[in-house]
Parts: structure tokens; C-alpha cells; sequence
């Protein structure tokens, strides 16, 4: 391996799990490429004040951020603990008053009470993810009757182009995602594409 793929290589372990110093500038860098699709995201699920919600793979803490605005109780799941420690470091204040609770636990295993969620996303977190009908079963597992679910993913084409995806990112069409939320058991409601049909996909599902 070159010293090019090393880096893209190494960005990619990062992307999948920021740790450490590396990490945190990754957490910084996936706010401001992410604000979009999850902002999107978040209006998508139509929070009402007083749901509970979650973040699966929240990474640098934007959606915990537009939840709570959205006066949600959230929860945030990551496996990675210095995304998990910059979460605790920008939000003190709803930690401590119980709006935000935070796990260290990945899509496939999460630590809540079935049927106790009523809106949860995950943005550009499926590529790491081996399987994913059993994870999309655990997020339907902790959704309650009429909850919802966006699943935000970038065009596989579009992103097949970029070098740092050649690195331990497994890049699914939209169809797959789809198919994954249905075997779920979860009824797939809507499909948005955002900046065009091969830029960003969000798939909203419910109960």
C-alpha cells in the first residue's frame, strides 16, 4: 500500500470509528459535511415536543444538537468513545437535566426498552454496518406503534468515485436499504433524494 492509500485508509477507520486526536478533528469534519443530509434527516422525522428520540452513530453530535432544539428527550448511540466523550463535553447541561442520554453501542445493540423510541435516524453510518436487517430489527425493536425511522445513505455511484470508500466501506444501493427495512418489518414510507438522484438518498420508514 502506497503512502496515498495509507492516508485514505487510515480516513476511513476514522469514519467508521473516530478515536483519539485524529478522531476528534474527523468528529469536527463529519458536522460540517454531514449539516445537510442530517439536517434533512431530522426534519424528516418531524420530532414532536416531547418524543423521545434517537441518534444511531451520531458522530460529532449535530442530530443530538437538532433533536434537542426539536425538544426531544434523545438518545445518542456510538461505538466510538471519543465521539461519546465530545458529547459529553458539548452538552453538560442536558445530560445532567436527563434530556440526553448517551450509549456507547452500535446499530445492532442497543440498550433501551422495546418500544420506547419515537423517532430515531442514522446518517451515513450503514456502510460499516455487516448486516443490516438484523440491526434494522433492533431500531424497529426499541421504535414504539407509529414510530419512525431515516436511514441516510450517499449514492453508491457518486461515492464509488471518491478514494477514501476503496477502504473498508461497503456502499449499498438505495433498493438494498429498502429491502433491509422491510425485512425488518418496518413499512417503508418515503424515499427522499437530496442535491439531486445521485448525490444523498434518506429512506423514512415507520411502524
Amino acid at each position: 500500500m502506497g503512502p496515498r492509500d495509507k492516508v485514505f485508509a487510515g480516513l476511513a477507520r476514522q469514519l467508521g470509528h473516530p478515536q483519539g486526536l485524529a478522531g476528534k478533528a474527523v468528529a469536527r469534519i463529519l458536522n460540517r459535511v454531514n449539516r445537510g443530509p442530517v439536517t434533512a434527516a431530522v426534519e424528516a422525522l418531524a420530532v414532536q415536543h416531547g418524543e423521545t428520540a434517537l441518534d444511531i452513530g451520531f458522530g460529532g453530535g449535530l442530530g443530538l444538537d437538532l433533536l434537542l432544539r426539536a425538544g426531544a428527550t434523545v438518545h445518542g448511540a456510538d461505538i466510538s468513545e471519543t465521539a461519546l466523550a465530545r458529547a459529553r463535553k458539548t452538552f453538560p447541561k442536558n445530560l445532567a437535566a436527563g434530556r440526553l442520554v448517551l450509549h456507547q453501542a452500535g446499530m445492532a445493540s442497543l440498550p433501551l426498552e422495546d418500544g420506547t423510541i419515537d423517532a430515531a435516524l442514522t446518517v451515513n453510518t450503514a456502510y460499516f454496518v455487516p448486516d443490516l436487517a438484523p440491526a434494522f430489527a433492533e431500531v424497529a425493536r426499541v421504535l414504539s406503534p407509529g414510530g419512525r425511522f431515516v436511514v441516510g445513505i450517499g449514492d453508491p455511484e457518486t461515492m464509488n468515485s471518491m478514494p477514501v470508500t476503496s477502504h473498508g466501506f461497503q456502499l449499498r444501493a438505495p433498493q438494498e436499504i429498502e429491502d433491509a427495512l422491510v425485512e425488518a418489518g418496518l413499512e417503508l414510507r418515503r424515499h427522499d433524494r437530496l442535491g439531486g438522484p445521485r448525490s444523498f438518498h434518506l429512506l423514512i420508514s415507520g411502524r
